[in-house]
């Protein structure tokens, strides 16, 4: 691969060069580069919501159709700023144009899109759609003529080489907010739309996730693929949850229970022969056979929770409205927690998703309530003297600078039937109660 090309063209970029500048003389032969010719790329693309257009849509050619005549079903956008804006992690125009690029993606024309990148000639950075989800898939990146080559070639890997699941960490810092009901009827509710679910219980201390399908841990499973890390994955990791209705309906999804030896090991033992990093690089192996990877967490910040926040492409964080101490906790893995792991990993994620409420009825007195407490979090976010951080978009994901919007998705305690716990059953695939609530959630969050 010639890379002179588009390393001269950095090179002759001049300093003030504003966006159509950026993309007459540098975005061009980074399309190039990546591998795609002037057939595959739509300049000013219509992305359906408004008015609004994206700088680039490109998706490669196949037998007759030839997407600069059929502009149709993009597999890569591309927004594009002058080198004045500041891509700095955390200013508001990075933000600004992070929150543009994902507006694209999700607009009707561009459904099909998988992949976004922002760049202003001086920083380039790699975004990830999966479903309703968009996470980053590197880190912003500053670009130079030096390490020009390789900041291409991790783009392009990746956009050549989907991985097909999205990992999800079901975690809040604070126990007792319905984290295992959350990931068993996720699973099953995701299930129920034909998706391939793999779900892990990685909390052997308390085996929630396993007790609640009616399981046995494993004497030694989860322990030895995650000690052995050459070993190959043995026949009796991975079990099927099957459920089937009286009308001969039936849906399942895969489970990696806890087991037995990894129960009572102490921190230090765990942390001597496990790294929090194994996780993650063990669930490789699956990431092409599965939608959707979900990992029920313990409370607390110990091994176990760092170690699924690590392997995590995004973090689901469920709340209590009428527990403070679920708040003021979910602020803290968001402002705290996350960003540790994101240091430790160097490639933008994962990122929080919006809270939700989960399981508990609520009055308009009792949201009021709540509200004050979010306020009280979020103003404290922004006065840290350390680390500032505006959490509004976590806690109130419709709120915008012109708008004030105090959405919280909510599940009442309704939908949470305790006959399905006793009957080792998720509750989505017993209860309409259940199902419906569970059907918005999934909207909500993850499908499109």
């Amino acid at each position: 691969m010639d890379f002179s090309p588009i390393k001269q063209a950095l090179i002759n970029l001049p300093d003030n060069a504003d966006e159509a500048i950026v993309c007459h003389v540098f975005i061009t032969e980074l399309l190039k580069t990546l591998g795609f010719n002037s057939m595959e790329t739509v300049p000013h693309f219509t992305t359906g919501q408004g008015g609004n257009t994206v700088n680039y849509a490109i998706r490669k050619n196949s037998n007759q159709d030839i997407f600069i005549g059929t502009k149709s079903n993009p597999y890569l956008l591309v927004e594009v700023k002058g080198k004045n804006i500041n891509f700095c992690p955390n200013t508001e125009e990075y933000k600004e144009t992070v929150n543009q690029l994902k507006n694209h993606l999700l607009a009707p024309n561009c459904q099909s899109a998988q992949w976004g990148i922002i760049s202003n000639a001086n920083h380039i950075q790699l975004f990830r759609k999966h479903g309703k989800v968009i996470h980053p898939a590197l880190h912003c990146l500053e670009i130079t003529p030096d390490n020009l080559e390789e900041v291409i070639l991790a783009i392009k890997q990746k956009i050549e080489e989907p991985q097909k699941a999205l990992t999800v960490a079901i975690y809040n810092n604070k126990g007792g907010v319905g984290k295992t009901t959350t990931t068993v009827n996720l699973a099953a509710m995701l299930a129920r739309l034909g998706k391939r679910i793999l779900i892990i219980d990685f909390d052997p201390n308390q085996r929630d996730l396993t007790n609640s399908l009616g399981l046995q841990p494993k004497v030694d499973s989860l322990y030895s693929w995650l000690v052995n890390k050459n070993s190959p994955v043995s026949d009796g990791l991975i079990r099927s949850c099957k459920f089937s209705t009286k009308k001969g309906v039936s849906w399942q999804f895969d489970i990696i229970t806890s087991d037995q030896k990894l129960q009572n090991l102490k921190e230090e033992r765990l942390r001597e022969m496990i790294s929090p990093l194994r996780l993650r690089q063990a669930l490789e192996a699956f990431k092409l056979q599965y939608d959707y990877i979900f990992i029920d967490s313990p409370p607390n910040w110990t091994f176990y929770s760092q170690s699924a926040v690590c392997a995590a492409d995004v973090v689901l964080i469920p709340t209590k409205h009428n527990c403070r101490s679920s708040l003021v906790n979910t602020g803290e893995v968001i402002k705290c927690f996350i960003p540790e792991i994101q240091q430790q990993r160097k490639d933008g994620g994962p990122i929080a998703l919006p809270i939700f409420f989960n399981g508990e009825s609520i009055t308009e007195a009792q949201r009021h309530t709540a509200e004050k407490a979010i306020d009280e979090i979020i103003e404290n976010g922004k006065k840290d003297k350390v680390n500032p951080i505006d959490l509004t978009p976590y806690f109130y994901p419709k709120s915008t600078f012109a708008r004030e919007d105090r959405y919280v998705f909510n599940i009442p305690s309704s939908a949470h039937i305790a006959s399905s716990a006793f009957a080792r059953v998720p509750a989505v695939y017993k209860h309409k109660t259940a199902h419906e609530y569970y059907l918005a959630l999934v909207k909500e969050y993850f499908l499109q």
